[in-house]
């Protein structure tokens, strides 16, 4: 990844000072495409993810979680499940043999969806 400096310094000059994307990218000593996608972003793209994570031990059991995460929304917050606790509920009723954060991670990610 290219630094913010360099990002800046060759939106500058094509912007500013009127130097050719060609001319930049053989200033800066970076590809003509690099340069391009530049200055199409006013700042650094971050990363972004293709497709969602496979999970081969967790997939099998999230519509069990779900239905868990759908019961809990009638009662008291008092008495939700926890994620901690939804996997100790998978480890015993159903002989989960992941681990606890790939579990964590899926609950947040579906809190997270339902409050949108």
């Amino acid at each position: 990844m290219k630094v913010v400096d360099l990002y800046a310094r060759v939106r500058r000059a094509c912007h500013v000072d009127g130097m050719s994307q060609r001319q930049a990218a053989r200033v800066f000593g970076i590809d003509a495409k690099t340069v391009a996608k530049m200055l199409r972003f006013a700042v650094p793209p971050g990363y972004r993810r293709s497709k969602p994570p496979v999970r081969p031990k967790l997939d099998p059991l999230r519509p069990v979680i779900d239905r868990i995460l759908e019961e809990d929304q009638g009662r008291p917050g008092k008495q939700r499940h926890t994620a901690w606790r939804i996997f100790e509920r998978l480890k015993a009723e159903h002989g989960f043999a992941g681990g606890e954060t790939i579990v964590k991670d899926y609950v947040r990610e579906r809190r997270l969806r339902g409050r949108e």
